[in-house]
């Protein structure tokens, strides 16, 4: 069966419970990490020796880096659905999950949601978080162009590059910030928010998180 370390409200843990679910797969998920710990043991060491969630063993075949995990899974077990087919569809989901490393979780999750929601409010850098904000803007500007005429990030159905982004959205609207009008990112938002798997893995409260710096 396959195996998932990692605690429900991480970001990243997201990502792959989302496809998980999108996928149908029978699993067992681990909490570790933050609260729960056990980062620091040998045998969590033996399976991603960069101690962080999520990791997963499917039958013997480890992987860690929640994007690694994605692509493998798709590519393993959703090939037409979750891994399009199509070599355009396939690159424009690649580039947008590497766009989300690259550029979009650096700058919101790293920056404005690590640096406003899990900064104690006398540690903030009211200089920094705000700037953050503005390139968030920027960058979602950018998808939002890019989601013009298109349900999801490839085309016209889900496939892995919508979750690296998608799984921003829900921290990114329930954030007191300030946002611009993006109305094909609102559009897709609302169609992610219609799937199940969605609900269930990505819309988790994150409330044990405010203003904690800990992993």
């Amino acid at each position: 069966m396959l195996r998932i370390w990692g605690r429900a409200n991480s970001v990243n843990v997201q990502k792959v419970m989302w496809a998980v679910a999108e996928l149908g797969l029978a699993h067992e998920r681990i909490d570790a990490g933050g609260s729960f710990g056990g980062l620091d043991t040998e045998e969590f060491g033996d399976l991603n020796p960069n101690r962080r969630v999520p990791v997963i063993d499917d039958n013997g075949t480890v992987v860690w880096e929640s994007h690694a995990i994605l692509r493998y899974l798709a590519t393993k077990y959703g090939a037409g659905s979750l891994a399009p087919e199509d070599p355009g569809a396939r690159a424009r989901s690649d580039m947008w999950t590497d766009w989300v490393l690259a550029d979009l979780q650096p700058v919101f999750h790293g920056g404005v949601f690590w640096g406003f929601y899990r900064t104690p409010e006398e540690q903030r850098n009211w200089q920094q978080i705000r700037q953050g904000i503005a390139r968030t803007a920027i960058l979602l500007r950018m998808l939002d162009r890019h989601l013009a005429g298109r349900d999801f990030i490839a085309g016209s159905t889900l496939t892995f590059g919508d979750i690296p982004a998608g799984a921003q959205l829900y921290r990114y609207y329930s954030l007191d910030i300030d946002r611009p009008e993006l109305p094909n990112v609102e559009a897709w938002y609302a169609r992610l928010q219609e799937r199940e798997a969605y609900r269930t893995h990505v819309m988790v409260p994150f409330d044990e998180l405010f203003g904690r710096l800990a992993f």
